[in-house]
């Protein structure tokens, strides 16, 4: 137990590291790390994992708390909370200082400019990581398909697409 343990703080401190343009940029690799290496869980079960972290109240990287919960217990959630949330943390207050005193320099601005990009494309691998693990036949697809249009171009609340497409798979269960 205390060797995965270990193995779950130095991932997530890692992966806190990692965590520009917010949590949902290290999914990719964390699916990596408690999947494929670790083979904590099924792509499946993380996904799952993602689906009720995105559905509960509260902040978007819960499912931080709810790998650790699914590998050790208790002990497994507190030790991958501190260490996703304290190294980051403190990088961030630290960063702050710093970023403030450059605030007036040019080459600031080419920065934060260079990193949305990469943001973006860290995201959007992250979209393709659990939707991969998720659409395991044609109706599922379907879904993340739609569920992504209907973000992308309306305003509908995500709790919305959220109800609607377990109903779909729901129901549709019978067909597929």
């Amino acid at each position: 137990m205390t060797q995965t343990l270990i193995a779950l703080f130095l991932i997530f401190s890692q992966l806190s590291l990692l965590a520009f343009g917010g949590g949902n940029a290290i999914l990719p690799e964390m699916q990596r790390q408690v999947v494929e290496v670790h083979q904590w869980m099924t792509a499946k079960e993380f996904s799952a994992l993602f689906a009720l972290s995105q559905a509960a109240p509260g902040p978007n990287m819960m499912i931080v708390n709810l790998v650790g919960w699914q590998v050790a217990g208790w002990a497994g959630m507190l030790v991958t909370a501190i260490a996703k949330f304290g190294p980051s943390s403190l990088l961030t207050i630290m960063s702050l200082h710093a970023w403030e005193r450059f605030k007036d320099k040019p080459w600031r601005a080419y920065i934060q400019s260079g990193m949305v990009p990469v943001t973006a494309g860290i995201v959007a691998a992250s979209a393709a990581v659990i939707a991969h693990a998720s659409d395991s036949n044609w109706l599922l697809t379907v879904i993340t398909v739609v569920s992504a249009l209907l973000a992308w171009k309306t305003r509908i609340h995500p709790l919305w697409l959220l109800l609607v497409g377990s109903l779909v798979a729901l129901l549709g269960n019978s067909w597929v």
